[in-house]
């Protein structure tokens, strides 16, 4: 009995060059090579730098990697094809293609006949020869060839048959690959569908000699349409020696400006694409491109396609977390897949589902994509709630003991007062140990006070803080400085514990959030913060609430404090049981 193989996509990563054409996105060369580097470990076999010679970053960039290469990744620059009515060799841009020494080079070249016109101001005959005359070069200088046709699609929808015209331009002149580019992001997944499989017939006729019938949307409905006057390609040029592809393939890039990006990249696919493009968290000008962290587990665990490891799959959701920490970006909660709501069960029926059976509420493991199962705590909680989440901080309960619904009541107390638990899971975990008589008391808080600069006509921030706490009896008084009162108050805390704990030392407040919950009660407003805290590995939200945002903000910043030094109590409590 034989199986058929795992049909191949070949994944080809933007992020440094279309991503980083985001608004508000910025890298230095040390972030690209970061982020090049992580994707070489995903195992992204294609991963485009930039357009070297464009600026000196993405230079140096290149330059980096050939004294240092990636491990498995192909890395590959971008550019356009030659300015009109000049020649290849002579263009001094593409000489600095050559010169960041890539084995591949992506070409982008006009589809459209209105961007040729209008855009390039040149005739339609010259832009092909521009294309052939461009892939040409690079192949002739021992270059591998991605053909990106810009504007594809909308270029196909108004003159077809020029639009695969380039196409046959660029694949006469030796490219291996034919990405089709919704530029624009207009399409939709049907229109896709139909004219990636009409290019790939067409270019298949092409190299088996056969010719084609250049039939446009329409003339597929009504059955009508002419035939190409294009002559078939020779068949001598196919396949390229040492190409691990059957030649022509295509691939599609698409862009999200009509929310259909990963709808699209995967009906192209469908359809018989065979490269998928696009960036990690969907980062890309505009509305932003095709998410990489949305195609690869849709091709990989819905459609069958391999794209790449198991073992590299279940770092999907920490790749994606990554990226969005080196670019300076806050995570989306909400992504498919990747994100911290992705499979998170808020309503109480829905949790006691999940926990008899996962299929109930959620499409596919979390674990498979490196993600886990969030059972989310609210007001709309019910003990189900209470009892998962309880196991995720390995406290066992039981719904008939007095402590589960004590614990439930407290909750939906504080929550009625304004505190949000769903996203300050850190103030839950010393919420249930309160309630269960096993909340360890690491200091203890005695008062504080802050004094801040403002002086009128001067921007200053400058804050002093004072506190007094108690650890193991001792008294100890603390102030510090910092460029606003949360910082002072954050910074005197830490001066005062950490001869105690020194541990601390590795503890960041990483992000700071303040709500006001009542604004229709003006400068009496209730204030809830919520504060992020690090150690370096790991991370957790603490919450407070009060009509004294400093007071809110005390609260959040001490439960942040004395939740890290628990998850450092219990790692050591593990490793001494390790041991014995």
């Amino acid at each position: 009995m034989t199986t058929n193989p795992t049909p191949q996509i070949w994944l080809y990563d933007t992020t440094l060059r279309d991503g980083t054409q985001r608004e508000g996105l910025s890298v230095s060369i040390e972030d690209k090579l970061r982020i090049a580097r992580r994707l070489d470990q995903l195992g992204i076999p294609f991963i485009e730098g930039g357009w070297p010679g464009a600026n000196p970053k993405d230079v140096q960039f290149f330059w980096q990697l050939q004294e240092d290469p990636l491990k498995l990744a192909e890395i590959v620059t971008f550019c356009s094809t030659r300015r009109p009515n000049t020649t290849a060799a002579d263009e001094p841009m593409l000489q600095a293609i050559l010169a960041a020494g890539t084995r591949w080079v992506t070409i982008f070249g006009k589809s459209w006949d209105l961007h040729v016109t209008t855009g390039l101001k040149t005739t339609l005959e010259e832009n092909l020869a521009m294309i052939r005359d461009t892939v040409e070069f690079f192949c002739s200088q021992g270059r591998r060839v991605i053909y990106d046709a810009e504007h594809w699609f909308d270029g196909y929808k108004h003159n077809q048959d020029y639009a695969l015209q380039t196409l046959e331009a660029a694949l006469k002149a030796g490219a291996e690959w034919l990405v089709l580019c919704d530029t624009n992001g207009g399409t939709l997944p049907h229109e896709v569908s139909q004219i990636v499989q009409h290019v790939v017939q067409v270019t298949g006729d092409w190299v088996s000699g056969t010719g084609y019938r250049g039939l446009g949307i329409g003339d597929w409905v009504s059955g009508t349409g002419k035939e190409s006057t294009h002559s078939p390609i020779p068949n001598s040029q196919f396949p390229i020696p040492n190409s691990p592809f059957p030649i022509p393939q295509i691939g599609i890039h698409t862009h999200n400006d009509s929310d259909t990006a990963v709808a699209n990249a995967l009906a192209a696919v469908m359809a018989g694409a065979r490269m998928v493009q696009g960036t990690i968290n969907g980062y890309g000008e505009r509305c932003g491109n095709a998410n990489l962290c949305s195609l690869i587990p849709n091709l990989q665990l819905k459609l069958g396609y391999s794209c790449i490891g198991e073992h590299q799959l279940n770092q999907l959701t920490e790749v994606s977390r990554f990226v969005s920490e080196v670019v300076n970006l806050a995570p989306d909660e909400h992504a498919p897949f990747v994100g911290r709501s992705a499979f998170a069960h808020k309503g109480g029926i829905h949790v006691s589902a999940v926990e008899r059976n996962p299929l109930t509420y959620e499409h596919i493991k979390p674990e498979q994509v490196g993600n886990r199962r969030r059972i989310v705590i609210s007001e709309q909680s019910g003990l189900s709630n209470v009892l998962a989440k309880a196991r995720t901080f390995g406290i066992e309960l039981d719904k008939e003991t007095p402590e589960a619904r004590q614990i439930l009541q407290r909750l939906k107390d504080l929550e009625s007062e304004g505190y949000q638990f769903e996203a300050a899971e850190a103030s839950f975990a010393l919420l249930m140990y309160e309630a269960l008589g096993g909340r360890q008391e690491f200091f203890e808080i005695k008062g504080f006070q802050v004094h801040c600069d403002l002086v009128e006509g001067k921007e200053t921030n400058n804050a002093l803080a004072t506190v007094k706490v108690a650890v193991n009896g001792k008294n100890i008084l603390e102030a510090a400085e910092g460029n606003g009162p949360v910082a002072a108050l954050d910074a005197a805390l830490r001066k005062a514990l950490v001869n105690f704990y020194p541990q601390i030392g590795t503890f960041e407040l990483t992000d700071y959030k303040v709500r006001i919950l009542d604004g229709h009660t003006g400068t009496a407003a209730k204030t809830r913060v919520l504060a992020e805290s690090g150690n370096g590995y790991q991370r957790w939200t603490t919450v407070g609430v009060s009509t004294n945002i400093l007071a809110a903000s005390y609260q959040a910043v001490v439960e942040g404090l004395e939740y890290g030094l628990l998850l450092h109590s219990q790692a050591e409590v593990a490793v001494k049981g390790i041991g014995d």
